[in-house]
């Protein structure tokens, strides 16, 4: 079937009846959301107002004080059931996401898996909120650290993962004993009521079973960005974890700073990998071609810059570019396609745009044209661009969300190490060797100076057991795995006096009897 026959409206009917989603909650409203598969608009959603907004998180607040008091195993037990409906919807919501975005089939279904795998993880941490006993220098005293929940808890996701990054939040907020607010990215709200829909299944299983839980402790609030500065700006709201680009988040960061609220930001990633004389070419050439191509370059983990040493430069180079200009290129949802379209006509033009400035600045450019297809005028599917540069310089400094890839030669390890660390940035990377002592110095404290630094993988499809996130203008926060739950909670340091006799720390005398 081709794209201009392609009616992916019956499609999102389907998937949202089965949800049990009815109509009036993504037709007839002022949010119209296009599919980049067809450019075709496939829902036009109601739009909450401030005042609105502003009342669902007063009652997500109310929320919270019911739900913090119920035993961390027991709000574990709500993420199980999440987990249980998300296998269940597995195929249905990893379609919606390729629909929505534009995800091959397969990355569409490995969200949700996240998104499950995620709920695993919570489950088993609900047991393991931990805290720590301290030594202290009073006798007969104790002195430990607790951790609480903190409030409703502000999740605003971006478009190239719609839903995955709302679980990471979501389940980590639930099980630590908090409600949570989602304000979706205005691209992708079609998946975010659909989550929200499997959500509801899961809390009415868990009341069914004779759980206590509050009504409201997940709200939804679709609108554009007043609606978003609603939520980074109440006062019931203590943490905001913020999901988009380094503009977004300086935005963000400032607003919630006022008010001393914290901020968990996860922005913009120009990340790069170092390809060493001793690499596995091979291997080196999958790596490379996932982490730069796959989701059309959209992912904020994206391969974006490639420093090749000079002994295998004219062996690899010429490979990738062969693989760029073979890569299969078309609709999404049909198998053998690995590289779907961008997600709007703006994502094409910056990409255009950075094409011809790194033209301008030296570079030599092959492939980054549009794709026709199907004469689906409102699609943008672009090959994607391998660009060889003199230098580090221009377009290079910058994050374009799109398929390009820099390639730059270096002939010392040092150098390479340098450059890469010298862009604003620094959210993910990766080395390419079998030289342990390169392997380990990119891992040292003089290494990469990323959030996420792998050796001989990729700097993009991380697992959720690891904290996801950055530091510099990546925004410094972590999300998902490791000891990610301790944003999400407030910490108390408490000591305890056992004994008959009141001594202070560091010797003070204070005897007033």
């Amino acid at each position: 079937m081709t794209l201009a026959n392609l009616d992916l409206t019956q499609d999102v009917k389907k998937i949202f009846s089965e949800l049990g989603i009815k109509p009036e909650s993504y037709t007839g409203g002022t949010l119209a959301v296009r599919s980049p598969i067809t450019g075709q608009e496939i829902g036009r959603l109601p739009e909450i107002t401030a005042t609105d907004a502003a009342a669902a998180i007063e009652k997500a607040h109310a929320a919270f004080l019911e739900w913090r008091l119920v035993p961390a195993p027991k709000r574990g037990e709500l993420v199980r059931l999440l987990g249980e409906e998300l296998r269940a919807s597995k195929e249905a919501l990893g379609r919606l996401v390729s629909i929505e975005v534009g995800k091959i089939t397969s990355e569409g279904l490995g969200e949700v898996q996240e998104m499950i795998d995620i709920c695993d993880f919570a489950v088993g941490l609900s047991r393991q909120l931990y805290g720590l006993t301290i030594a202290t220098e009073r006798a007969d005293h104790r002195m430990m650290e607790t951790w609480h929940p903190l409030g409703a808890i502000g999740i605003i996701s971006a478009f190239n993962f719609p839903v995955a990054v709302w679980s990471w939040n979501a389940a980590l907020a639930l099980v630590c004993g908090n409600a949570t607010v989602w304000k979706p990215s205005e691209k992708t709200p079609l998946t975010a009521l659909a989550t929200q829909a499997i959500f509801e299944r899961a809390l009415s299983r868990y009341v069914a079973e004779r759980n206590t839980a509050p009504e409201n402790l997940s709200t939804l609030l679709i609108g554009g960005r007043e609606i978003g500065e609603v939520l980074v700006d109440h006062e019931k709201v203590p943490l905001v974890s913020a999901t988009g680009s380094t503009a977004m988040g300086r935005a963000v960061g400032p607003r919630l700073a006022q008010r001393f609220a914290r901020s968990l930001l996860e922005l913009g990633g120009n990340n790069a990998a170092i390809v060493a004389p001793t690499a596995d070419l091979d291997l080196t050439l999958r790596g490379v071609a996932f982490a730069a191509m796959g989701t059309a370059g959209q992912r904020c983990t994206t391969l974006r810059r490639l420093f090749v040493h000079d002994s295998v430069y004219e062996t690899l180079v010429p490979r990738l570019a062969k693989a760029y200009q073979s890569v299969t290129i078309g609709n999404p949802l049909e198998g053998g396609n690995l590289v779907g379209p961008l997600i709007d006509k703006a994502a094409f033009e910056k990409m255009q745009k950075a094409l011809e400035a790194a033209k301008f600045a030296g570079g030599k450019v092959t492939g980054g044209e549009r794709v026709n297809q199907d004469n689906a005028a409102d699609a943008y599917y672009v090959r994607p661009a391998i660009i060889e540069m003199p230098t580090q310089t221009g377009p290079v400094l910058e994050e374009t969300f799109a398929p390009i890839l820099y390639v730059m030669k270096y002939s010392d390890f040092e150098d390479a190490l340098r450059l890469h660390n010298d862009v604003p940035q620094g959210l993910s990377s990766s080395i390419f060797t079998n030289d342990m002592r390169e392997a380990e110095t990119f891992l040292s404290d003089r290494g990469s100076d990323c959030g996420i630094a792998n050796v001989n993988i990729g700097p993009s499809g991380a697992e959720i057991g690891g904290a996801f996130g950055g530091e510099k203008e990546t925004g410094g926060g972590r999300e998902s795995g490791s000891d990610a739950w301790k944003a999400y909670m407030r910490r108390a340091t408490n000591t305890l006096n056992y004994g008959r006799t009141l001594p202070l720390a560091q010797g003070v005398k204070f005897d007033v009897i």
